[in-house]
C-alpha cells in the first residue's frame, strides 16, 4: 500500500517544537503580555539566528520587551534547581525517540562538550570546570551526553550537567542510569580518552555493558609506551595503577610532523565485552566521532547571552540538542522511504538548513516582524 502524499509546512515543525519544549521546560509564564508559548517561542527564535534574547524582541513585533523575558528566565532558572532542569530536557530528548528505535542493538556513543567562560567570580566558577586552555580560557561550562546512532538515525537521548566536584565514573554512572530508564541497551558504548581510568572501567564492568575506549599512551618509556613496538596491531592484558586489568588494543599509525615527515604514532583502546579483533576495533572506532557531529550542529542551533546564571546557559545547550532531536524525528517522519528492507529515509530533503528556514518563518509569521525603524529629521 502506497501512503498518502501530504504535506510538512514550517507551522508544522513550530507546533512540534513548542509541544515538546512547553510539555517538560515549565516554563509557564503567567502575565497579560507574555506567556510560555511566547517564551519559548523567543528562545527558540534566539536559537535558529545564533542570537540573543534582545536582537530577537528587536526583530519581532512583540509586547514584551527583552528585559522582562530575562528577568522571567532568572527567576525561574535558579542555579539550586539544575538537576530539575536537567531531568525536564532529558524528558524533552526522549520525546523526539521514534518507537522503531531497537531496545537492544544501537550503537551509543558518550563524551563531553565544553562551552568556554570568562568569568572571574568564585561562585560562578564553582560551576565551570577547569581544563586544557582553548578560546584564550581554561574554565568551561560543561555538559556531557549520550548519543544514540541506528541506521541513518542520529539521537542524543540524555544530558548531564557537570560540576567541578563530579568524577568521571559519576558521570557515566547518570548517563547509564538514565539510558536504563528509557530501556535501552547499547550493542558497543564508544567514549573517549577522558573515560579511560579505572572507575569509569570497573562501574562498566559491573554494568555489564560492552564499550571500547580511548586510552592515552603517556610517558617515554613506562606503562603502555613500553609495549609500543612492532609494525603490526596488536591486544595485551594491561594492568593499570589501580590494581584494574583489561583487554587493551595498540596499533601503529604514520602521521606526518610539523615538517611534513612521516612518524610512528600509536593509538590504543580498551576493549570490554566485545569479540573483535584489533582490526574492527579501531576500524569501528571511528563511528564515535559521530557525537562530534552533533556538537557541531549544536552550534547552528544555540542562542547567544552574557548572562551569569549558569542554568540559563545549560538551558541553552539543552535547548539547542532537543532542536536536533525535533529535527531529526520530522525528517524520518515527512522523507521516510517506503520500500521494502530495513527502515531508510531520503537524506537531502529536509536537511537542517531548511528545518532552521521552516521554524524562523512559521515564528515570523505567527508574530509578526519589524521591517521600518523611524526616521529622526532636523
Amino acid at each position: 500500500m502506497i501512503p498518502k502524499k501530504q504535506l510538512l509546512d514550517g507551522e508544522d515543525v513550530r507546533a512540534k517544537v513548542e509541544a515538546v519544549l512547553s510539555a517538560e521546560l515549565g516554563l509557564n509564564a503567567v502575565g497579560y503580555k507574555c506567556d510560555g508559548a511566547l517564551v519559548i517561542n523567543v528562545l527558540v527564535a534566539a536559537a535558529l539566528q545564533g542570537g540573543t534574547l534582545e536582537s530577537v524582541c528587536q526583530d519581532l513585533a512583540l509586547k514584551v520587551e527583552s528585559n522582562t523575558l530575562r528577568a522571567y528566565l532568572n527567576k525561574s532558572l535558579a542555579v539550586s534547581g539544575l538537576r530539575e532542569q536537567e531531568m525536564a530536557l532529558n524528558r524533552s530528548l526522549s520525546a523526539c525517540i521514534p518507537a522503531a528505535l531497537p531496545v537492544g542493538k544501537c550503537e551509543m556513543a558518550l563524551d563531553y562538550h565544553d562551552e568556554p567562560f570568562y568569568g572571574k567570580d568564585a561562585e560562578l566558577r564553582s560551576y565551570a570546570c577547569g581544563g586544557q586552555a582553548k578560546n584564550g580560557t581554561t574554565h568551561f561550562y560543561r555538559i556531557a551526553s549520550l548519543y544514540v546512532m541506528w541506521r541513518q538515525v542520529r539521537l542524543t537521548v540524555a544530558l548531564t550537567y557537570v560540576l567541578p566536584e563530579d568524577s568521571s565514573a559519576a558521570v557515566v554512572q547518570r548517563l547509564v542510569e538514565r539510558m536504563r530508564h528509557l530501556n535501552l541497551q547499547p550493542s558497543v558504548l564508544y567514549m573517549d580518552k577522558g573515560f579511560g581510568h579505572g572507575a569509569v572501567i570497573r562501574y562498566l564492568q559491573q554494568q555489564h555493558i560492552p564499550a571500547l575506549i580511548a586510552c592515552p599512551i603517556r610517558g617515554k618509556q613506562k606503562g603502555l609506551r613500553a609495549h609500543c613496538h612492532g609494525s603490526q596491531a596488536y591486544q595485551i592484558n594491561y594492568t593499570f595503577t589501580d590494581g584494574t586489568t583489561v583487554p587493551v588494543v595498540l596499533r601503529p599509525t604514520r602521521v606526518p610532523n610539523k615538517s611534513g615527515k612521516l612518524r610512528t604514532k600509536w593509538l590504543a583502546c580498551i576493549r570490554l565485552g566485545l569479540p573483535w579483533s584489533p582490526a574492527q576495533c579501531f576500524q569501528r572506532y571511528r563511528r564515535r566521532f559521530g557525537i562530534e557531529s552533533s556538537y557541531r550542529q549544536l552550534r547552528k542551533v544555540r542562542a547567544r547571552t552574557t548572562s551569569r546564571n549558569p542554568a540559563l546557559r545549560f538551558l541553552l545547550l539543552g535547548l539547542a540538542l532537543v532542536l536536533l532531536n525535533c529535527w531529526t524525528a520530522l525528517r524520518l517522519l515527512a522523507t521516510r522511504n517506503f520500500e521494502p528492507g530495513p527502515l531508510r529515509w531520503i537524506p537531502t530533503q529536509f536537511q537542517l538548513p531548511r528545518f532552521i528556514a521552516f521554524l524562523r518563518r512559521a515564528i515570523e509569521r505567527a508574530y509578526g516582524t519589524i521591517d521600518h525603524i523611524p526616521i529622526y529629521t532636523f
